[in-house]
């Protein structure tokens, strides 16, 4: 009865693909909108603790804490990355709308393809992509196509460099009014010392702190 039902029930026409379509792409840039928000100001509550640990002299957890803020930044890059695209696929969208009202169907668009498969590998929308990929196909804007492997790799060790580069610049930009009062060669020593072992009470409940800001900074970007 249902596949009746289904046969009988009438098929969207392209307007009505295409508004339903713009309209999850809005809420979806909506939730990225969102994630960056939370992310940047998880980053403010690092930066704040990054200078307290640099003030300490605890150049190692400053660092540690930096790391974590270039990790940061690199999401947000992305997010915005993933948001841009997601307009670039309404546009297309809207155009592929027009065409049909001429020729009476939805036509192939290489460039949604592209963009959507790009998506695909994005983890913050890499569902919903998969949903727009199938009903895409279904309407004849899209070939199926095989989704490659996701990229979960993205602080692995050949990025490791580039990131301890980038550690530096967040340091002197943050904690340069500190380590700036320091001589040349005190300073770079102090970049380059491990994070000292907790001594008493103190020293831990500042560890677990910092640990605490470490999660949540992680927890928004996932």
């Amino acid at each position: 009865m249902e596949k009746v039902m289904n046969i009988l029930k009438p098929k969207p026409n392209p307007q009505q693909l295409l508004r339903d379509w713009q309209r999850r792409l809005r809420q979806e840039c909506r939730n990225i909108e969102r994630q960056i928000r939370d992310i940047q100001r998880e980053e403010k509550n690092v930066q704040k603790a990054i200078k307290e640990a640099a003030k300490r002299n605890d150049m190692g957890s400053a660092k540690s804490l930096a790391k974590e803020i270039v990790r940061s930044k690199r999401t947000v890059n992305r997010l915005y990355e993933n948001k841009a695209q997601l307009n670039s696929i309404s546009m297309h969208l809207g155009e592929s709308v027009a065409i049909a009202r001429t020729v009476g169907h939805l036509s192939k668009s290489a460039e949604v393809m592209k963009l959507v498969n790009n998506l695909m590998k994005a983890p913050e929308v890499a569902m919903t992509m998969q949903e727009f990929s199938k009903e895409m196909t279904k309407a004849g804007v899209m070939e199926e196509m095989v989704n490659d492997a996701v990229d979960s790799a993205l602080d692995s060790e050949d990025i490791e460099d580039e990131i301890e580069e980038e550690v530096d610049k967040v340091l002197t930009a943050i904690a340069g009014e500190t380590t700036a009062q320091l001589p040349e060669a005190v300073r770079k020593e102090k970049l380059k010392q491990p994070a000292q072992a907790v001594e008493d009470a103190e020293g831990a409940d500042e560890e677990e702190d910092l640990e605490e800001l470490r999660a949540r900074l992680a927890k928004v970007r996932s």
